[in-house]
């Protein structure tokens, strides 16, 4: 059943790459050029999912609100914000460093080797007894917020499609400026997967779509959890390091199946091309990609463990993380972005 973590990854790469699905420019974008055009989009997403998961619940097809990771308040808020900061130096977020190694840019492959690697440190290597030092730290009692509320997940549900639907419509009814397009090579299905441009909307349902399947698929192989990237990209480098075959398990296909479908997308779409930065991007891919395997190991998960899944699971520590990444980029990016912005010849 492992096969199908890497059919699953595949599917989930080839989406990434196509939909342009960039959670560090979501955040990003907030900060920078006040917009929520992206971020909104990973709302649909979470939405898509967190209708499913209460499905799951309900029905007792999966009892996922059991895995909903506890809440430590300050592992949660300091590693989601050193992860959040992590991203913008690195170029992208966990699951952006994975397809865009597989459009072939360099600064994501160091990016990529350093968060594994310090996801490892941080999980079972030398820096292991941090991390749960800080994981045990004031741990809350009730994992998810309608716990602690004392409501059915529902509720939870329907308001977050109430403002994800809102939101969605707001910006899709936005005047939008003409952009130039080169015509048509493509006719087809060939034009609609390979050429033209996706909606981000539409890519955030697919997404959502995917981390839902990953669920029963992951459950079956063993693995009692739906999508997820630094814990598998850490049992990666643990494997390399000390050839324990324990440690390759669905999360681990996953994330090659990542690599295999963002390759096919950018190469069938011609946007694959090995693409070597300077040197200085080189380092700051590197300093990123271990902020990102130490941020996400003391927060308990990345974009994707925090930011799509544990908050489509209404968990404490996947909202809190949310913000917490959030207030992360827009850090880094008041440090390396906004200066060179205002600074531009435009700007003055």
């Amino acid at each position: 059943m492992l096969i199908t973590g890497l059919l699953v990854g595949a599917a989930f790469g080839f989406v990434l790459q196509r939909g342009c699905f960039c959670i560090t420019g979501a955040f990003r974008d907030v900060w920078v050029s006040k917009n929520s055009w992206w971020l909104a989009a990973l709302f649909v997403a979470i939405s898509v999912q967190a209708i499913g998961l209460a499905a799951f619940n309900t029905f007792g097809i999966l009892p996922t609100d059991s895995v909903a990771s506890a809440f430590a308040p300050f592992a949660t808020i300091a590693g989601g914000f050193i992860f959040g900061f992590g991203i913008l130096m690195a170029g992208g977020c966990a699951t952006g460093t994975y397809y865009r190694a597989g459009e072939g840019l360099v600064g994501s492959w160091f990016a990529l080797i350093f968060y594994a690697l310090f996801a490892a440190m941080f999980k079972t290597g030398p820096f292991a007894q941090s991390t749960a030092f800080v994981r045990n730290w004031g741990v809350t009692e009730n994992a998810t917020i309608y716990q602690s509320l004392g409501i059915s997940a529902w509720v939870l549900v329907a308001v977050l499609l109430a403002v994800t639907g809102w939101w969605t419509y707001r910006n899709l009814t936005r005047p939008k400026l003409p952009m130039a397009t080169l015509p048509p090579e493509k006719t087809g299905v060939a034009h609609l997967l390979f050429e033209k441009a996706w909606n981000p909307y539409i890519t955030a349902i697919l997404i959502g779509l995917i981390a839902l399947a990953a669920w029963p698929l992951s459950w079956v192989a063993g693995r009692k959890w739906g999508l997820g990237i630094t814990g598998p990209s850490s049992n990666i480098a643990g494997y390399l390091t000390t050839g324990n075959v324990e440690l390759v398990d669905w999360g681990v296909f996953l994330v090659l199946g990542i690599l295999v479908g963002s390759f096919i997308a950018a190469k069938a779409s011609g946007e694959f091309k090995v693409r070597v930065p300077d040197s200085k991007t080189i380092v700051k891919s590197i300093i990123g990609g271990a902020l990102m395997g130490w941020g996400a190991s003391w927060a308990g998960g990345c974009t994707i463990g925090n930011g799509l899944v544990e908050t489509s699971m209404f968990s404490w520590q996947g909202w809190i993380g949310l913000i917490a990444m959030i207030l992360g980029t827009g850090a880094a990016a008041k440090i390396f972005i906004m200066p060179r912005k205002v600074g531009s010849p435009a700007a003055s």
